[in-house]
């Protein structure tokens, strides 16, 4: 892992680490899950109709996430490609992977602590976030469907 020694505020660098670190271990769940057969459960979520489709549901969001910090923050966009096809998810995914977390490292290195506090903003799904929540919650989504993948695989011993 990369030191990211130029932030200016070291909890964003914390928290894009923790980024990365978790969408690996999320990704190498993922595989397991679609190597062991995993179905998800039934639900009307479009998210969760297949783990095809929540792999790409996992990379739009963390896309997603960063444009709307750097939207926010008044940034150049972050240059993430959208994600792969549906059809072409499972075989591209590891290079998209790879794309993602390194366009992730680069825009936020320069903003100063305070910004990342106040003002908050309203996310694309109408919740009030600050830089530094809307960080914390780009970690903490991998890391529920690890928790969820983790939990079906264990149920399919």
């Amino acid at each position: 892992m990369a030191e990211l020694s130029n932030y200016k505020y070291r909890g964003a660098r914390a928290l894009i680490l923790l980024h990365e670190s978790h969408m690996k271990i999320w990704f190498e769940t993922w595989k397991k899950a679609k190597e062991l057969g995993v179905s998800l459960p039934i639900t009307e979520d479009p998210n969760y109709q297949s783990l095809d489709t929540l792999l790409y549901h996992t990379l739009r969001a963390a896309r997603g996430y960063m444009q709307w910090m750097c939207e926010k923050l008044e940034l150049p966009d972050p240059k993430i490609e959208n994600p792969p096809a549906l059809e072409e998810i499972e075989k591209t995914a590891n290079d998209y992977l790879e794309h993602l977390l390194k366009q992730w490292r680069l825009p936020l290195q320069d903003i100063e602590e305070e910004r990342f506090y106040n003002p908050s903003y309203k996310s694309r799904w109408g919740v009030d976030y600050c830089i530094d929540a809307m960080l914390e919650h780009a970690v903490m989504h991998p890391i529920r469907h690890y928790f969820q993948l983790q939990e079906l695989i264990e149920n399919k011993k």
